[in-house]
Formats: C-alpha cells, structure tokens, sequence
C-alpha cells in the first residue's frame, strides 16, 4: 500500500492552479471538469510515478471552518519536502510568497511555514538525519 493522492481545501482552484504550478514548480496532472469544479491535482515533476495533491474546492461549510482554525492556530495541513530549505525559502520569497515562520532547525529537521494564498498554512521540511526504509 502507499499513498497515491492527498488533498487540501482552496479557495479558488484557479488561484490555486497558478500558485502551485507557477510559484510552487509543481505539474498538473489532472483537471477535469466536474460540474462548475475540477478534479484538479498537482504533483513533483521529479516524481512522475509519486503522490499527486488534490486541490479540493472549500466551499462544505466543515472545510472552512477547519481551515480557518487551523490557520488561526499556525497549523500547516501539508509538509513538503525539499533538499535546500534555505536556497528554497529565499526563492519562495523572492517570488513574494509570505511566510509566518523562516527556516528554523526542529530537531531532526529543518521547517518554514508558508501562506499559500488559497487559504491554507504549508510547512517545507528538509530532513537533517537520514530516516531507515522500513
């Protein structure tokens, strides 16, 4: 078993579909129509065979009100991982992405939480100790 999809509550999913391809890097995989919505994912271009991310209209009234407590709270409701926080954070910023918290060392990581501009908090992680395969 392993995990083929995921998904996080939007916004606007054409918002969305622009900040995570364009600012992100991320590929569309999949957009298909599905009465005035979309099956919308995204995934890692450099993992073709890898999870993909679902990018779920908000508009259940439970989805809003989770993600707004979750925001209120500094929650992020996905990590994304990266080889070079810092390079990967300078480049975020410089493309104008605000963060609510700068590269800080987690023990065994090192994280930064960023607004993606569609309503929801995401944590970049870059592992500081290799992890065993099980």
């Amino acid at each position: 078993m392993r995990i083929a999809l995921t998904s996080i509550f939007v916004d606007s999913q054409e918002s969305a579909e622009a900040f995570y391809t364009d600012v992100l890097g991320f590929e569309l995989r999949h957009k298909v129509p599905i009465g005035a919505d979309f099956w919308l994912t995204v995934a890692a271009p450099e993992d073709p065979a890898g999870p993909e991310l679902l990018l779920e209209p908000a508009g259940h009234p439970a989805a809003q009100s989770f993600r707004a407590a979750m925001v209120a709270d500094g929650i992020p409701v996905a990590q994304f991982a990266v080889t070079d926080i810092h390079s990967e954070y300078e480049r975020l910023v410089g493309l104008g992405v605000r963060f609510t918290q700068s590269p800080v060392e987690m023990g065994p990581a090192v994280t930064a939480v960023f607004d993606d501009t569609c309503g929801n908090l995401i944590q970049l992680l870059q592992p500081t100790e290799v992890r065993n395969a099980r």
